[in-house]
């Protein structure tokens, strides 16, 4: 083949199969690390560290192919925590991979790898990009508990033809075991954890150290009764129960954060049911959608049945079962089946009038 392909590689796992499947097909494979600025030396856990850089080398020495370090810290900044702290502080809960794949992996190094003259970028995560009659469509892959296109939604359709996804016929367990048939030096190494530039305990502590004014605020019922006070609506999200300090004859949740009047409304889980939800910021990775489709609004929720409608560059999504929690901030992912259609990003719950 002798195609250019430039494999971003975190040091894991799955990044050096990768490059692996790309090698032994016959690719001309160059590794590329982001390097992010993010020490925690000895936590073997976390991708983006010094630690994992050297992994990363220590794997393309393996293969005996270039490896080289693009330095990303002030983009990962500007354009990835900089918008996980305004969603708090908005009293939203943001996902962070999904803006870190938009602006960093398939925005700018995958513009840098077209620059520098190859033809693809690959990486290790678990989706597919397969051709179609509109050209090319993301789609599920074949490790369904691995499948991470809820994360991927967001790379421009014009851009799929460019990027490659080795593992999409592979589960975790057969990646593991090449990984360790071919020897490479991070064969038993962890999987990477939680989110890689949160180096504290938690979001929390990451946030307390980040965010200048935290304001005290009232907890209130959903008739506006005060039943506590809570720290900072930075530290709650949607469907809570715990750490809100208050006591009352059912449990409580978190149903709605009001950023202006910097309180938290509390509710039974009832009321935390929701019909629909309106979405921004959408992308779409196909031209024409059935009716009705799937959504998922959390990586770890189950697909749930709706309706769509555009409506002034965002889409309305009615669902034909009441969801729980739906969160403003969280992404909202549309599929058939296996097919990728696209997503955005949630802002208003619609509820039942």
């Amino acid at each position: 083949m002798g195609k250019k392909v430039l494999v971003a590689m975190s040091g894991g796992v799955d990044s050096s199969v990768a490059a692996l499947m790309l090698i032994n097909e016959g690719y001309d494979v160059t590794g590329v690390t982001m390097r992010f600025g993010i020490l925690t030396e000895g936590d073997q856990k976390r991708s983006c560290t010094s630690a994992a850089i050297d992994d990363a080398k220590k794997v393309c020495d393996h293969f005996r192919i270039p490896h080289y370090v693009f330095d990303y810290e002030t983009q990962l900044e500007d354009k990835v925590i900089a918008n996980f702290i305004s969603e708090y502080k908005k009293g939203r809960t943001p996902n962070p991979c999904v803006e870190c794949n938009r602006h960093l992996k398939f925005g700018s190094l995958l513009e840098k790898a077209l620059i520098l003259g190859f033809d693809f970028l690959a990486t290790g995560h678990y989706a597919a990009i397969e051709k179609n009659g509109d050209g090319y469509c993301l789609k599920r892959p074949k490790d369904k508990k691995k499948d991470q296109t809820y994360f991927l939604y967001s790379i421009p359709f014009k851009s799929l033809g460019n990027i490659l996804f080795p593992l999409a016929h592979l589960t975790k367990d057969e990646v593991r075991e090449l990984a360790k048939r071919h020897s490479l030096p991070v064969a038993a190494k962890q999987e990477s954890q939680d989110i890689c530039f949160v180096t504290q305990k938690n979001s929390q502590e990451f946030l307390l150290e980040r965010v200048q004014e935290i304001k005290q605020g009232p907890i209130v019922d959903l008739q506006g009764k005060i039943l506590g006070k809570h720290r900072g609506i930075i530290f709650h999200t949607i469907g809570q129960r715990g750490g809100l300090g208050i006591s009352h004859p059912t449990p409580l949740y978190v149903v709605s954060i009001d950023p202006v009047k910097n309180r938290i409304v509390v509710g039974e889980k009832k009321d935390l049911m929701g019909k629909g939800l309106v979405a921004s910021n959408v992308n779409m990775l196909a031209k024409i959608w059935p009716v009705p489709v799937h959504a998922k609004i959390r990586y770890r929720k189950k697909e749930a049945l709706c309706k769509v409608k555009a409506e002034n560059g965002r889409f309305k999504v009615i669902f034909a079962e009441d969801q729980e929690a739906i969160t403003p901030g969280q992404s909202v992912v549309f599929y058939d089946h296996d097919l990728v259609l696209g997503g955005g990003i949630i802002d208003e719950v619609l509820y039942k009038s």
